[in-house]
This record gives structure tokens, C-alpha cells and sequence, in this order.
């Protein structure tokens, strides 16, 4: 780890610190919590994301075809 200083402002600083002492942690581990979900929110990926393309008409599923396609898919493997 690296040591860094951030200004936060005190109304934030004191849910750290009342949020720390609930949870029974050091206010340092919420803050790294803090600062690796806003990096991971603000990741820019470097290729696409496939997704998998479905075949239908758009319309919601009723419980048997979900379970005709669980069966099937179960079937491949």
C-alpha cells in the first residue's frame, strides 16, 4: 500500500469514524473500501463487453419455457 492525503469533508469524516467504530474496524479500512469502489466504478475497460444475444420475441417468459431453457441448457454440458 501506498500512503496518500485526501481533504474529505467533516460531516464524511465523522460517518468514517461513527461507521468504524460500529463495524469495530480502523477508520483507514473504510476509506480504502471508500477509494477502491470508485475506482472500480470509474474503470474505463479497453475492449467491449460481449454480451450474449437471445433469441424471442421480447416478451416476458412464463415458467415453463424458463424451465424448457434451463433443461436445455443443462443438456449441452
Amino acid at each position: 500500500m501506498k500512503r496518500t492525503n485526501v481533504y474529505a469533508d467533516p460531516e464524511d469524516l465523522a460517518l468514517i469514524k461513527e461507521a468504524a467504530r460500529r463495524r469495530g474496524v480502523p477508520e483507514a479500512e473504510i476509506i480504502r473500501e471508500g477509494i477502491h469502489l470508485a475506482a472500480m466504478a470509474n474503470r474505463v475497460w479497453d475492449d467491449p463487453l460481449e454480451w450474449p444475444v437471445f433469441e424471442g420475441t421480447g416478451e416476458a417468459a412464463d415458467s415453463e419455457q424458463v424451465t424448457e431453457a434451463v433443461v436445455r441448457g443443462a443438456a449441452v454440458r
